[in-house]
């Protein structure tokens, strides 16, 4: 059971990259939203895109907080795959922060692709230069705002970098439809527009086969 599904640092209040995510979805979308937290999101989008949402959860504490926010949610451990949903059932599969900590995630990028049209997944830049400076002159394992936990505790198994998940892109077919590099206030300026591995620490893509 991978532990990206059951932090309790993983809130809305943590999780400002989302409102990034909202002017992707058009109105009336189907969407799942993996590791969905407490359900900030796909209430968020029922309320402003009058999406027909499920989320995918494992703490049952934020399973409890769906129910309250009347967010349809599935207990479900991603690490176990997708397989109890059809081919394109979703119009938008959702991954925001956890792509890095679950077991494999090109396994599960294919089934975002599988069972959704389009994908969007956010993720922590590890090429970022704070992270590269924080390796460099410390000698130990970076702790930021985007990577805020220390080696024996995270849940981070598979950092990569924007160029990282570009080449796996390219590898693999997988189009990628727009993405939105940011900083750790998550806004977007010149330096993460022209040099977004060196200069992003939080990385939003929207793929799609």
């Amino acid at each position: 059971m991978s532990e990206a599904f059951t932090d309790p640092r993983k809130t809305a209040a943590h999780r400002d990259d989302l409102r990034l995510i909202s002017d992707w979805i058009p109105r009336g979308a189907t969407v799942l939203d993996l590791g969905c937290g407490d359900g900030s999101l796909l209430a968020s989008l029922r309320q402003e895109r009058d999406v027909n949402g499920y989320g995918l959860e494992i703490d049952q504490d934020n399973i409890a907080a769906c129910f309250e926010k009347g967010v349809n949610v599935i207990e479900q451990d991603l690490d176990k795959g997708l397989g109890n949903f059809q081919s394109e059932r979703f119009d938008y599969v959702i991954m925001t922060q956890a792509l890095q900590a679950v077991l494999r995630p090109d396994a599960i990028l294919d089934e975002m692709l599988r069972v959704g049209r389009e994908a969007i997944i956010t993720f922590p830049n590890f090429g970022h230069w704070r992270v590269r400076s924080y390796l460099g002159f410390k000698g130990r394992m970076p702790v930021s705002s985007a990577l805020p936990y220390e080696w024996y505790d995270t849940p981070n198994i598979h950092l990569c970098t924007v160029k990282d998940f570009q080449v796996h892109c390219q590898r693999n077919d997988i189009r990628i439809i727009e993405r939105t590099v940011v900083n750790r206030h998550h806004r977007s300026g010149a330096l993460t527009r022209a040099w977004p591995n060196l200069f992003g620490e939080i990385a939003v893509y929207r793929v799609t086969r």
